[in-house]
């Protein structure tokens, strides 16, 4: 893959567990809420599929798996117009706690790494011929390197 990525991801994993909240508001969350797992219709959401990650979770978790998913660019930039307008929407439903703002970048973090990690190993183990599209891992190394330099929870316009 990439020279040294072992290593990289051993020390950001080792940061995101030692950094991970405890005591957030949890509840029932989706955990993968995806472009391609929600289907919108006139313009508002009118369905989700792919429950297969759904759980008890930190809420604020489900936040930062879709600012990964919905706020980055082709280039892999991260748009902060987008998240901030995300996070108000989320806010108009269910106000984020100062704890669960403060803790959006190792949220986004874990989320980062969560999905690098299954796209390298379906990458490394998918066999030839599978009917399965296999996704660059590389790209959420992209996201994870930003949310790593993320100093607060302003990084993501808040």
């Amino acid at each position: 893959m990439q020279a040294g990525l072992a290593e990289e991801l051993q020390r950001a994993l080792a940061a995101i567990l030692a950094g991970w909240p405890a005591g957030l508001p949890a509840g029932h969350i989706h955990a993968d809420l995806f472009p391609d797992n929600m289907f919108f219709l006139d313009g508002r959401l009118s369905g989700l599929i792919d429950f297969y990650f759904a759980a008890t979770d930190l809420l604020a978790y489900d936040v930062a798996v879709c600012l990964n998913a919905w706020c980055f660019e082709p280039d892999f930039s991260f748009n902060v117009t987008k998240a901030r307008s995300m996070l108000r929407a989320y806010d108009a439903t269910r106000t984020l706690s100062d704890a669960e703002r403060a803790a959006l970048p190792v949220l986004c973090q874990g989320a980062a790494i969560r999905f690098l990690l299954t796209r390298l190993f379906d990458w490394l183990n998918t066999p030839p011929g599978a009917l399965v599209t296999r996704k660059d891992p590389l790209e959420y190394l992209r996201r994870l390197r930003f949310h790593l330099a993320a100093r607060d929870e302003h990084a993501y316009g808040i």
